[in-house]
């Protein structure tokens, strides 16, 4: 007998189809008009039929600025935070830890280093970004490694569950990540400090590619969405899971490959930014309840209009100067989360 889903969509009364629709729908349409207001909005103010004449016709003044800078940084920035939450949410699920996020196992220390490591190389953007991936693709691969060894323990010894363990390691993992990266930065020129530390805290300035974080949330979004039954049943425990008839080694690889790749693609696409793949998935959570079949595709529609919003504030608050959206994420993502805490006490 399948278990019965948790969330709010059950005890609400409608039928969970409809109300998944209808989170979707109201979701998708602020991630539309994020991506408007990013548009619009900058050191350069264009009205509304501007920027729809540039972007329909590719003609007229404002042309230029929105299809060859605006658009490519707020695309980037939808697939950036829509890759954070849904990291976030794998994360939750996989740990079963609401507190956990996308850099909880280290992959944005191994990514930072790799990057940062480049830059004081005196490489370009392309070999940054690629030390980036790289970076991540090593801290993943080491993560699992290290795991491996007890995650076979347990599977025969029939007690499935090696998630604290898993979470150790990353953590210990971020330690050394860490004291790596301070050692890069007192090693750098000061000519470099602006960009590293720009790069550490998260910047979309001068993003060049759009297309690479946007085609793997598609494939990502797709492949866990594919598993989303039986990432509610796994989200109850192991043991649980197993005895129902899940295949929770393969599936519980899935989630981590997955969650790392979306992560790795979106530290090499904007650097670390913080608070979005802990606070939106959170934050649906409480609202939509924990049906992983409608909270993984609103936890994108969501991450990404958060980020774009927030980076439009960044570049437009004091402009022509622009902030690092990280250190933005973070002022907004600190009050907002402990407010969730505090209403969400008591809250499963």
């Amino acid at each position: 007998m399948r278990p019965r889903e948790s969330g709010s969509i059950e005890r609400s009364g409608i039928h969970p189809a409809s109300r998944a629709l209808r989170v979707w729908l109201a979701l998708g349409v602020l991630a539309i008009c994020a991506l408007a207001l990013a548009l619009d909005q900058g050191s350069t103010r264009y009205s509304l039929a501007e920027v729809f004449q540039a972007v329909v016709s590719q003609a007229g003044p404002a042309s230029q600025v929105v299809l060859q800078l605006r658009l490519p940084r707020a695309l980037a920035a939808f697939a950036t935070g829509g890759l954070l939450a849904l990291a976030g949410a794998l994360m939750q699920v996989l740990l079963r830890n609401p507190l956990a996020d996308p850099y909880v196992l280290g992959l944005s220390g191994g990514a930072a280093a790799g990057a940062l490591g480049a830059m004081l190389a005196g490489a370009g953007t392309a070999l940054v970004n690629l030390g980036a991936f790289a970076g991540a693709l090593f801290a993943m691969a080491l993560v699992f490694a290290l795991a491996r060894r007890e995650f076979a323990y347990r599977e025969r010894a029939a007690a499935l569950d090696a998630a604290p363990k898993l979470l150790l390691i990353g953590v210990i993992l971020a330690s050394g990540w860490g004291a790596l990266i301070t050692s890069v930065l007192s090693l750098a020129p000061d000519a470099q400090l602006r960009g590293m530390i720009f790069w550490l805290v998260g910047d979309l300035n001068g993003v060049e590619s759009y297309l690479a974080p946007l085609i793997a949330l598609g494939v990502i979004v797709v492949l866990v969405c594919a598993r989303s039954r039986e990432l509610n049943v796994l989200a109850r425990g192991d043991m649980v899971a197993a005895a129902l008839g899940v295949e929770v080694a393969g599936l519980r690889r899935l989630v981590y490959v997955c969650a790392s790749l979306a992560t790795a693609f979106a530290v090499t696409t904007a650097g670390a930014i913080g608070f979005v793949g802990l606070v939106v998935p959170h934050a649906l959570r409480l609202v939509i309840g924990n049906d992983q079949r409608v909270l993984l595709p609103a936890c994108v529609l969501a991450g990404g209009a958060l980020l774009v919003l927030a980076d439009t504030l960044a570049r437009s608050a004091l402009a022509p100067h622009q902030l690092p959206v990280g250190v933005l994420t973070a002022l907004i993502g600190v009050p907002a989360f402990l407010a969730l805490l505090l209403k969400g006490k008591g809250v499963r």
